[in-house]
């Protein structure tokens, strides 16, 4: 640690009251769906430091057993994923399983605390307490003792890392803008048929010339509904391949992902693994993997797969469905697909099994139809989607090149191994 940089206890530098929830039963209907956000540990733990949304609130009944915490409260988590931390940005209320600390603004930059949190998270964890559940209390967190320099210094360092964050948080909000248009281009060309209803004259068309050009002008009546002229309704098992074989020998190492690194929104996947083949799902680069089991489907665990390097095979859990378009239509169709709604609807409905294990049945997937346009309207659409699905690739490595450099750089500066303007200097080098 550096001589700049004095131990001291958190609670000299701030205060901390555990959060509120008096009523019994807490799943009260009367206290929720009113304006007061109401943020619980999940949306801690997967903030990544700051709380910008969350899925529940309370009632004016929720709020009088409760307490309204301001912006740039730290919460932190006390029980299940213990010392996990987040910066509030709009006010909120939460339970008694995350505690609040509000700084002292003029001992402490509460940006800087929360980054010694991600550095220190370890140290913190280690003095849970608890058999069947881990948890720790406030005694626990205000004897807490950390390296901590001058206010001006944690200024420096907090801007530092905040710049690092905000870049990490402006490639994450550009791909769900990506995200948004490609499912809108879907859902238009390939459910709505707009571009044909702009050929008959009933919308304003929206596309380029030569691309509205290659769509008919009428839809025609089939056993299946209207379909634009000239094309075909088309079962997925005929359009695409279903688990498609893939080759990898047993005992190969090969890159693993499991379930819990699939999101539940956007195409990325988080950490892959690499791991001894077994048993599993094999898939290759321009694979959907599609959560088969419940709740991930419901969940909406679904995945592009875009990491591997050409012609590696790569394998997960065996509770993947693995999706193939057929040309012509191009790979990130089948995971474009997978996000619509109608045919996430189908895919639950087919579902059978024991209660709590029930699982999407191939054959009844395979079932559903989709539009099958002809190769020039799907050249078309790979020429639009395709550069939209390399940009969110490209954009998701810069975000976890960054995310690596600031969990490598944090310990690295408490510890004084490295000062602020080094570090500096290796930003603009990665940059």
């Amino acid at each position: 640690m550096s001589s700049e940089w004095v131990l001291q206890k958190l609670s000299t530098l701030g205060t901390f009251d555990r959060g509120k929830s008096k009523h019994r039963p807490r799943d009260a209907a009367h206290l929720y769906g009113g304006p007061y956000p109401f943020i619980q540990t999940g949306d801690v733990t997967a903030s990544g430091g700051r709380i910008t949304t969350y899925r529940q609130t309370y009632s004016e009944a929720g709020l009088a057993q409760s307490r309204l915490w301001p912006v740039n409260t730290l919460c932190i988590t006390i029980a299940a994923n213990i010392a996990e931390t987040g910066l509030l940005t709009f006010p909120a209320c939460f339970p008694d399983s995350v505690v609040g600390f509000t700084a002292d603004p003029k001992k402490a930059d509460i940006r800087f605390i929360e980054y010694i949190f991600q550095a220190f998270r370890a140290s913190v964890k280690s003095k849970a307490y608890g058999s069947v559940q881990e948890n720790i209390n406030l005694e626990v967190l205000r004897n807490l003792e950390f390296p901590i320099p001058s206010l001006n210094n944690q200024k420096k360092i907090a801007d530092f890392f905040t710049l690092i964050d905000d870049r990490i948080a402006l490639l994450r909000e550009t791909n769900t803008t990506l995200e948004a248009i490609a499912q809108a281009l879907f859902k238009s060309w390939f459910v709505d048929f707009d571009p044909v209803h702009a050929n008959a004259g009933t919308q304003a068309p929206s596309l380029p010339a030569d691309i509205q050009a290659l769509f008919p002008s009428r839809l025609v009546e089939s056993p299946q509904g209207l379909i634009p002229e000239g094309w075909e309704w088309k079962q997925l098992v005929e359009a695409y391949e279903i688990n498609p074989k893939r080759q990898l020998k047993k005992g190969a190492v090969a890159k693993y992902l499991d379930m819990a690194s699939v999101q539940t929104q956007g195409h990325v996947t988080a950490d892959v693994i690499e791991r001894e083949f077994g048993s599993g799902t094999k898939f290759c680069n321009g694979d959907t993997l599609l959560a088969r089991i419940t709740p991930c489907l419901e969940n909406g665990k679904t995945a592009f797969v875009d990491f591997l390097d050409p012609d590696e095979i790569g394998w997960g859990s065996t509770e993947f469905v693995v999706l193939k378009p057929k040309a012509p239509l191009p790979d990130f169709h089948g995971y474009l697909l997978a996000r619509q709604s109608v045919f996430r609807d189908f895919a639950i409905q087919s579902m059978s099994g024991t209660s709590g294990r029930q699982r999407v049945q191939n054959d009844v997937l395979g079932s559903f139809t989709i539009a099958m346009p002809d190769e020039r309207v799907a050249n078309a659409f790979s020429q639009v989607v395709t550069p939209i699905q390399q940009s969110i690739s490209a954009n998701h490595r810069k975000a976890q090149t960054l995310a690596n450099l600031r969990d490598t750089l944090l310990p690295r500066l408490i510890s004084g191994q490295l000062r602020l303007p080094e570090a500096e200097v290796v930003l603009v080098e990665v940059s």
